[in-house]
């Protein structure tokens, strides 16, 4: 059976060790390092013949004259809004069938201002929130702290150490650098204080698995740190050198409140129409009470255990290696679109 592993190769990204608005370089933060590309090339080689694709602008001419079975797709795309959602789009355009969510999910959950709207209208609890296109758009009257972010970016790009603003000089001068920088509307939204954790699903349906659940520690940030999971944690302050011990997993909890998260990422997945995977940001209200933050159709699977990457390593508390977790994202996609375990040259999908 032939795969298509297809990728957006990071050749340069992160910061540079600071945290001032104008040293940190995160255009390509979302891609994927040539580390992991070739860690998921070899767990799905272990079960099928592999062909590299980097979704550049000759990808649509690569997909018609490779004619996979399938694609694995860790694709982020190039530019502008619908980016995660443009290789599913080409694929669904040939007809070749692929891992994650379809375009419609991909272009929704990356714009973090649909998302919220959807959760709300279905009544999932979400923070509050409103989106400006300029400072001067800014309600006269918000109730602080509150998180200021960029509405279109991924892997916390944006929510830099700074994004919590406990005044409104701050939110001004926030809202003003993020517009400015990424030149998109600005999502301002409410500060939940409680334990922030983040929860790995797998499979489809309206009961996908629920790995075990990743608790973020932000005691374990540098001193003067705001506890939050910014850009600097995720990127610069945790690396592979000294990687933080900034999560717990399985996390603690109370099985009526664990009962609760999963319970919510659940409906969340269902609602927003993700398939195969996805990883969910949840936090805890002053009141205890779970709120989705954001949900991420396509997570980061960074491969070593050093780098901290959420999803692998609530697969590895669940009993599942690297490869077993790649491979049962691509059972799971195998099963969604009835590829047939078989013999030899047939189509062959081990359940």
């Amino acid at each position: 059976m032939h795969v298509v592993l297809a990728f957006n190769l990071r050749e340069s990204a992160g910061g540079n060790g600071a945290s001032s608005y104008s040293t940190i370089d995160d255009r390509f933060a979302e891609w994927d390092d040539i580390q992991t590309i070739q860690a998921v090339q070899s767990a799905l080689a272990k079960r099928y013949r592999v062909t590299l694709v980097n979704a550049d602008l000759n990808a649509f001419e690569s997909f018609r004259n490779l004619r996979p079975d399938f694609v694995f797709n860790l694709a982020e795309g190039l530019n502008g809004a619908s980016r995660e959602a443009q290789v599913p789009a080409l694929l669904e355009m040939l007809g070749i069938p692929y891992t994650g969510s379809d375009p419609v999910t991909l272009g929704i959950c990356l714009d973090k201002r649909r998302t919220k709207e959807i959760l709300a209208y279905h009544r999932i609890p979400t923070g509050r929130f409103v989106t400006v296109n300029s400072a001067a758009e800014l309600p006269g009257r918000l109730r602080y702290p509150l998180i200021v972010k960029p509405i279109l970016e991924g892997s916390s790009k944006g929510v830099t150490d700074r994004a919590l603003v406990r005044d409104r000089s701050a939110l001004r001068r926030q809202v003003s650098w993020a517009l400015e920088t990424y030149r998109q509307p600005v999502l301002v939204e409410e500060f939940l204080p409680g334990r922030e954790f983040t929860v790995a699903l797998l499979g489809n349906g309206s009961q996908p698995r629920v790995l075990p659940i990743v608790e973020i520690d932000f005691a374990t940030l540098p001193a003067g740190a705001n506890p939050i999971y910014s850009y600097e944690a995720k990127w610069i302050w945790d690396t592979e050198e000294a990687p933080l011990s900034i999560f717990a997993c399985p996390a603690r909890l109370d099985p009526v409140l664990q009962d609760r998260i999963e319970e919510l990422c659940r409906r969340a997945f269902t609602v927003l129409g993700c398939r195969d995977w996805c990883r969910i940001d949840v936090r805890l209200d002053a009141d205890g009470n779970p709120h989705v933050i954001e949900l991420n159709p396509l997570p980061g699977i960074l491969p070593r255990p050093e780098q901290n990457s959420c999803f692998p390593k609530a697969a590895r508390a669940a009993g599942l290696s690297y490869d077993e977790l790649i491979l049962a994202v691509a059972d799971t996609a195998c099963r969604r679109f009835h590829l047939a375990e078989g013999e030899g040259d047939e189509r062959r999908c081990l359940l």
